[in-house]
């Protein structure tokens, strides 16, 4: 297996850095992987999957989004070809901008001679990359067609998570995000307690507020129809851990719920027993089930 070193850019011209990690052979094939929240592309979950894709003649791709680490600075091109700096990073992105991340990442590897490409995303990537391949179906017809198989690892329902976690102190938290808007200070740090990771004013209010257009892991309403999910008729796979894993349901019930109002045919859903959100310690296991689904369903 040999690792490349990328440098390129989303389609909003923020730039990005990854690494492919590849196959002895040339192949067309090629996993994306989009990770979640705090976090970056050097993970050894990221990297068992890697050695296990390489092996079998499937490359695989992870890049920090604009959304890793706690905080960070991001540079994006202008219309004048100067850089600028925007501060990004889990405490001041925007959900929605990450369509900007993985659209740009497909068309690198389009362009690199890639012709069919898996889509992976943990907890909050998962929440991107179900949110961009809805987007894709209507905005990029020519595109869509080279995405194979989708793997959503550990996606959550943020908007329902932040009302367990915030309780009674929510709409508090929620007055004092909307007055620091009015003033124009949503870049500022939300009170410690807001949220278990550091967070904006901008930020917050996007999960605990702004979240219609990514509110698609309802698992506490009984009337969702999982139209977002049910939108996608290529193979899908979708997995969490049952050891503090970020739901509210038991993993077993939340698999055997979501298999009742999933309709593809081509779903393979579960949980790993013992394993956490991260996947800490069960890399191996989950990495020899995405290539297994992957070889049974030919993609």
């Amino acid at each position: 297996m040999n690792i490349e070193q990328i440098y390129y850019y989303a389609t909003d011209k923020v730039k990005l850095t990854g690494l492919i990690y590849k196959s002895k052979e040339p192949t067309k094939k090629i996993l994306i992987s989009t990770h979640g929240m705090v976090t970056n592309c050097l993970k050894k979950r990221d990297e068992t999957i890697a050695r296990k894709l390489t092996e079998n003649n499937i490359d695989h791709l992870i890049y920090n989004n604009r959304g890793h680490d706690v905080a960070t600075y991001i540079y994006k091109e202008n219309e004048k070809k100067e850089r600028e700096r925007i501060l990004s990073g889990t405490a001041y992105e925007d959900v929605e901008e990450g369509y900007n991340d993985i659209l740009g990442t497909i068309k690198y590897v389009l362009n690199k001679g890639y012709e069919e490409i898996y889509l992976q995303g943990h907890s909050l990537g998962a929440t991107k990359t179900l949110y961009t391949y809805n987007k894709l179906i209507n905005e990029e017809k020519n595109i869509i067609k080279n995405i194979r198989a989708i793997i959503l690892l550990s996606l959550i329902d943020i908007p329902t998570a932040i009302k367990v976690y915030l309780n009674q102190d929510l709409p508090h938290m929620l007055t004092y995000a909307k007055n620091m808007e009015k003033e124009n200070l949503t870049n500022i740090l939300m009170p410690e307690k807001a949220f278990i990771y550091p967070i904006s004013v901008k930020t917050f209010l996007k999960y605990a507020r702004d979240y219609k257009n990514f509110d698609f892991a309802r698992y506490s309403d009984e009337t969702y129809n999982y139209e977002e999910l049910n939108n996608i008729k290529i193979p899908l796979f979708m997995r969490w851990g049952n050891d503090n894993e970020l739901i509210l349901q038991e993993a077993k019930d939340l698999c055997n719920m979501l298999k009742q109002k999933i309709k593809n045919t081509l779903l393979d859903i579960n949980y790993i027993d013992k394993a956490n959100h991260m996947y800490t310690g069960k890399e191996g296991i989950l990495a020899e089930e995405i290539y297994n689904f992957l070889k049974k369903y030919e993609v």
